[in-house]
C-alpha cells in the first residue's frame, strides 16, 4: 500500500473527493470514501468532509490530517477488501494531541464505506 496522495486521473487539483470516486470508480479502481460525520470540540475539518481511497492506499481530500489520516486510509483500505463499512473514532488528550496529528485536542467520527455501486 502506497498511501500517497494521487493526482492520477484527476483534472482539477480542487475537484470534489465525490467526484473523484466517482471518476475512479468509473475507471475501474476499487474505491472508498470516508466521511467526518461527527466532532467534538476543536476538529481540523468540518462534518460532511471527505476523502476518497482506492485501494492502493492512493487518496484524495482530507478528513484530519496527520496520522488520523493515515489511519482512516488504511482501514480504508481494509474496507475494500471486506467490502464492510467501519466507523471510526478519534480523539485525544491535549499532552497527546500533537503525536496523532489532532494538534486541537478534539475528536471526530469517521465513516469510511467502500463503493460498490
Amino acid at each position: 500500500m502506497s498511501m500517497t496522495a494521487s493526482d492520477e486521473n484527476t483534472t482539477n487539483p480542487l475537484a470534489d473527493p465525490l467526484e473523484i470516486a466517482q471518476q475512479w470508480h468509473a475507471n475501474g479502481r476499487s474505491v472508498a470514501i470516508a466521511t467526518v460525520v461527527e466532532t467534538w470540540g476543536s476538529a481540523p475539518r468540518q462534518v460532511g468532509s471527505h476523502l476518497v481511497i482506492d485501494g492502493e492506499g492512493n487518496f484524495e481530500g482530507s478528513v484530519s490530517g496527520g496520522c488520523v489520516e493515515g489511519a482512516v486510509v488504511f482501514e480504508a483500505v481494509e474496507a475494500i477488501e471486506t467490502g464492510k463499512p467501519k466507523m471510526l473514532e478519534f480523539g485525544v488528550a491535549d499532552e497527546t494531541a500533537w503525536e496523532v496529528g489532532l494538534s486541537c485536542g478534539g475528536r471526530i467520527r469517521v465513516y469510511v464505506e467502500p463503493v460498490t455501486v
